[in-house]
């Protein structure tokens, strides 16, 4: 993993042990077209030539009754998101696993690109007992390397088979659990933060109110999309937040979708 921060990039004080989108992902504001200083989420999109529209794919399924009515009161708090799918096309509904399976995933998806992590994740999952605990760990280090998993996440994940063998994570439990305890309960396995626990949270649980504070790409989409002379460090963008209770999650969803849309990445699952 490379640890240069791109040129023009303020500081980040983000964890470098997981992550939605690695730093390197994320162009610096000196990188950006004239066009991306206008957020789509604001005004008409007049000044410069806006980035191609990207719908979603055909094969995302619609958003379900209470995301289209938490998005709308999510508008109603901050006028700021009733633009950004004028402009990057329809929400796609990304969810996950909410067992094992899902976890695994995400921790794929720790501080790599959406797109290698991807493709990270269908080699994984194409391993045979991969997604069981017992059959993950029956792989040998070289299957999981192979794979793409770097040694770290190795470890990451076979530290999650054994928590779940052993019972020390329930993981049907979890859903019954509060937020808070949930994301305490996950990021008690070696290598899994409370940046996995929030995302699984997100999409495996689809919970209305979990906000991952500590992603870069919701800090550089926020910034964006509200102008702001610098991506804001996960403390303030947690106190920021907390303006779109009881919606954060689909403020989170409505961020990416919004940065995918002005990078000119490609809408739906990735990661």
């Amino acid at each position: 993993m490379r640890n240069r921060r791109p040129n023009g990039c303020p500081a980040l004080q983000f964890r470098r042990a997981e992550g939605f989108v690695a730093a390197m992902d994320i162009p610096s504001r000196s990188s950006r077209s004239p066009a991306s200083s206008t957020s789509p989420g604001r005004s008409s999109g007049a000044a410069g030539v806006s980035p191609p529209r990207i719908q979603a794919p055909a094969a995302s399924p619609p958003l379900p009754d209470w995301a289209r009515a938490g998005i709308v009161e999510l508008t109603r708090l901050d006028p700021d998101f009733d633009g950004i799918e004028a402009a990057a096309g329809p929400l796609p509904w990304r969810s996950r696993d909410p067992g094992f399976a899902g976890l695994l995933r995400t921790i794929c998806g720790q501080m790599i690109s959406n797109q290698a992590a991807a493709a990270i994740w269908g080699r994984l999952s194409a391993l045979p007992g991969a997604q069981d605990p017992a059959g993950l760990l029956a792989l040998s280090e070289e299957d999981l390397r192979g794979a793409g998993l770097s040694r770290p996440k190795v470890a990451h994940v076979r530290a999650l088979a054994v928590a779940v063998i052993e019972g020390r994570l329930d993981v049907p439990t979890l859903r019954a659990m509060s937020d808070a305890a949930a994301v305490a309960a996950i990021s008690a396995i070696p290598g899994l933060g409370p940046w996995t626990a929030q995302v699984h949270l997100l999409f495996g649980f689809e919970r209305p109110d979990v906000f991952p504070a500590g992603d870069v790409a919701l800090a550089a989409g926020l910034a964006h999309l509200k102008s702001l002379p610098a991506r804001p460090d996960p403390k303030a963008l947690a106190a920021m937040a907390q303006a779109w209770s009881p919606w954060r999650s689909l403020a989170a969803r409505l961020l990416w979708h919004h940065w995918r849309h002005v990078t000119g990445r490609p809408a739906g699952e990735a990661a």
